[in-house]
Parts: structure tokens; C-alpha cells; sequence
């Protein structure tokens, strides 16, 4: 499925990806994205440039890479004690994350080094990791739930089209107003 071989948990392979990744970030706090090379990248994570080329194939590549590393959750989903809420709260979190300067550059170089779609399909699974999490709260609860495709499609799909094409039209109400739709 994915063009680049998984990464075990330990191991160079790991210790390189790390490396890089970081060095990514680094540089693009010092110098700015429109900076980044390939040779300084891999001077900074202490490789050859050739290891970046083979392992990412290029810079875009591997700035969509960081990218989707980046848009990994960190924690999971509030709990608020009810589905509208839990889905309300993280409806929110995402939107403001995800339209924020650095989430809108990320989502742009996710997509953009990803001819495969392997990258946005991980995106995608980001988000429905979290919503499964609040659906399956909500159903221990002995709420009902929809299936995690229909918050997709109907409160993640239309804010990113948002976020992509009219972001000036987006608020913490809009989120609520989606979520409502969903459950209402």
C-alpha cells in the first residue's frame, strides 16, 4: 500500500527517520520552509544526502512525510460525558488545528509529495482513530452511535473542504452546527 517500506520501532531505520524529521524542523524554525535543501537537511541529521533520496525520493516527499507525523494526534479525544459534546469538543479542536497557518501548510505538503494517496489516507485514519474512540465511549454509554464514515462524511469532510477552499468561513459554530446536523 504504501510506497515506503514500514518502519520497525527500533533500529537505524528509525534512528534515521527521526533524525531527519527533526532536523526538518529545525531548519524550518531557523531559515523558513522556502530554505530547505535536500544537503542541509541531511547535513544537520548527521546523513548523506543520499539516504534522504532513497528513502523519501525527494524534498517534497519528505516534507509531506513530516507532515503527516505532524498532524498525528498527540493525545486522545476529551471525554465530556456525551456523544454531542465529546464530538463537539474534538469538532472544534480539529477545526482550529487543522485551519490554523501551520495545520493549513501541513495538510499542503502532506498532499502534495503523496502521489500515491498513502498520505492522506493516513490523515484520514488520524481522524477516525479519534472519532472511534468517542463513538465507542458514547456506545458504552448506551448511547446511539453513527458509524464513523458518517462523521467523516458529514463533519470532517466539510470542514476540510472549508479549510482547503473557504477559510474565511470557518468558526466554533460552524463545527457545532456540523456536528449538530449529524446527530439532529
Amino acid at each position: 500500500m504504501s510506497r515506503r517500506p514500514m518502519v520497525r520501532p527500533g533500529g537505524r531505520s528509525a534512528r534515521v527517520q527521526e533524525a531527519v524529521h527533526a532536523a526538518v524542523r529545525e531548519l524550518e524554525a531557523e531559515s523558513g520552509r522556502e530554505a530547505l535543501t535536500v544537503p542541509q537537511i541531511a547535513a544537520r541529521a548527521g546523513v548523506t544526502p543520499s539516504t534522504i533520496y532513497r528513502r523519501w525520493g525527494d524534498l517534497r516527499e519528505l516534507l509531506s512525510d513530516v507532515a503527516v507525523e505532524r498532524l498525528r494526534p498527540e493525545v486522545p479525544p476529551e471525554n465530556r460525558g456525551g456523544l454531542e459534546a465529546d464530538l463537539e469538543a474534538w469538532a472544534e479542536q480539529f477545526l482550529d488545528e487543522m485551519s490554523s497557518p501551520p495545520g493549513r501548510a501541513y495538510i499542503r505538503d502532506a498532499l502534495l509529495g503523496d502521489p500515491d494517496g498513502s498520505n492522506a489516507g493516513q490523515c484520514s485514519a488520524y481522524a477516525a482513530d479519534q472519532i472511534d474512540v468517542i463513538l465507542g465511549r458514547a456506545a458504552e454509554r448506551g448511547e446511539p452511535v453513527p458509524d464513523v464514515e458518517r462523521v467523516l462524511d458529514g463533519v470532517v469532510a466539510p470542514m476540510m473542504y472549508r479549510i482547503l477552499f473557504r477559510p474565511g468561513l470557518l468558526d466554533p459554530a460552524y463545527a457545532r452546527r456540523l456536528v449538530d446536523d449529524l446527530l439532529g
